[in-house]
């Protein structure tokens, strides 16, 4: 659906952004509206206030929801059966022992983190935190200290990993409405992301380790030899099915710059093979695939249906969420909303990464779903990213990485993950905000500061 020509002055109409934003946080906030819903029925208003004509509401509506549901759906699907299969097999234990007997005890909060960083890659932040606290608490059991020792390296590390990297539905909801590349975005979001998490969580978790002494809670335990598999896949076969996806899409990346380039022929066959099965989707679904054939056990297929069917029962309320979310930015593309910001902006001499960054902690801090601040933010700022000319493929997924880290600081009471740290290390609520909110800041900040000198010096 193209841009109408809008029918009110650009103060208007950003008066009338603000009062959309406005409206959408009250409607979760104080009415405690689903945020599915509210996005949804902000969304047909702003098209209605915005003179966007009847007959053409629900198709604006429809496209900026099928849209972004096209790639995230099948993104997000994949990455929750990845992830539920590694939980299941044990690959997790067999993660975190093998790292724990790399690192050496004395390094044990250190190689929690990293075993956290590969398995967060296909599994979200809540699943991911949850099977890992069982190695966390004997870990900590096993070594002795407090247990912010070793759970905020891990913690941090699928917060991070969430926040910043594909297939989590943030990234792949802001990518997409940016247009910005998955595949260079999956790398750009590496580099930036592993020192984000050794400064601003490992580090941390050491001072913090030191401040707070707080036992290891006698919840959860250690998984039970009936929870898990028997026989339980070896650590190359973990491996495998964790950086197989990334293999895949970096190999797109690499021949798609290669040809474009001219140091390949990209018109070859076996060029725009690799490069299909490097596709983000296609990718994953091969690494399902793969999963179920080496993470399978003893299950039978009917075993293995049942937990793929598992796995996606919880995952559908984030994607109608970020659905929404595309929804919204596809009504301010079309009212000509975000070409009204790219002038303001533009006359405010704001950078558009700055703004980005700002507009998405004050999403975050006021609503708290890291996940709706990311979507929303890049909806807002989609079209005038697109009115914004000699933005290179790099900038975009800087924007996109800016984005994520305002949706990641400020972590507090309204805030699912903040509860969900807090009550598995049973923190109290003061401590949860000195030690959990302090790092999730510290990571949004670290994070954007090196987006920041990336936009500026690349």
């Amino acid at each position: 659906m193209n841009s109408i020509e809008p029918v009110y002055g650009t103060a208007t109409l950003l008066l009338i952004a603000v009062a959309a934003v406005a409206l959408l946080l009250l409607l979760i906030l104080r009415f405690r509206l689903h945020a599915f819903v509210a996005l949804v029925l902000v969304s047909l208003l702003t098209a209605l206030v915005t003179g966007i004509s009847f007959q053409d509401v629900v198709p604006t509506l429809l496209q900026g929801f099928g849209s972004t549901l096209a790639s995230v759906a099948l993104l997000v699907g994949f990455g929750a059966m990845i992830g539920r299969m590694l939980e299941v097999s044990g690959g997790a234990q067999v993660l975190a022992d093998r790292l724990i007997g790399q690192f050496g005890h004395d390094r044990a909060p250190f190689a929690l983190g990293v075993a956290s960083l590969l398995f967060g890659f296909p599994i979200f932040f809540d699943a991911g935190l949850v099977v890992m606290l069982p190695i966390i608490f004997s870990v900590a059991h096993r070594f002795g200290g407090s247990v912010l020792l070793y759970a905020l390296p891990s913690a941090g590390a699928f917060a991070v990993m969430h926040a910043f990297l594909p297939p989590h539905p943030g990234p792949v909801a802001a990518s997409e409405l940016l247009g910005a590349d998955i595949g260079l975005l999956v790398l750009v979001g590496l580099v930036i992301a592993l020192p984000t998490w050794y400064l601003g969580s490992y580090l941390f978790s050491l001072w913090a380790g030191k401040r707070f002494q707080l036992p290891v809670p006698e919840i959860l335990g250690v998984r039970s030899e009936a929870a898990r598999d028997r026989q339980p896949p070896s650590f190359g076969t973990v491996m495998l099915v964790l950086l197989l996806p990334l293999v895949l899409i970096f190999l797109n990346t690499g021949l798609t710059t290669l040809a474009t380039a001219k140091a390949i022929d990209g018109s070859a066959l076996w060029v725009n093979v690799l490069r299909m099965a490097g596709q983000t989707p296609v990718a994953l679904l091969i690494t399902v695939l793969v999963g179920m054939w080496t993470l399978s056990g003893e299950r039978t297929a009917k075993d293995m249906e049942k937990l793929m069917d598992g796995a996606l029962g919880p995952i559908c309320g984030i994607i109608l969420v970020t659905g929404a979310g595309g929804m919204f930015g596809g009504v301010l593309r079309a009212s000509g909303i975000g070409q009204a910001l790219a002038g303001s902006l533009e006359t405010v001499g704001m950078p558009l990464i700055v703004a980005a960054f700002l507009i998405s902690t004050a999403l975050r801090v006021a609503q708290g779903s890291a996940t709706v601040a990311l979507t929303t933010t890049a909806g807002l700022l989609a079209p005038t990213v697109a009115a914004t000319t000699g933005l290179s493929s790099l900038d975009l997924c800087f924007l996109v990485i800016a984005i994520a880290c305002g949706a990641t600081v400020l972590s507090h009471v309204n805030d699912s993950g903040f509860w969900l740290v807090g009550r598995f290390l049973q923190m109290d609520e003061r401590t949860t905000l000195k030690t959990w909110t302090v790092m999730e800041t510290l990571l949004g900040v670290i994070g954007f500061g090196f987006a920041l000198v990336g936009w500026w010096l690349l």
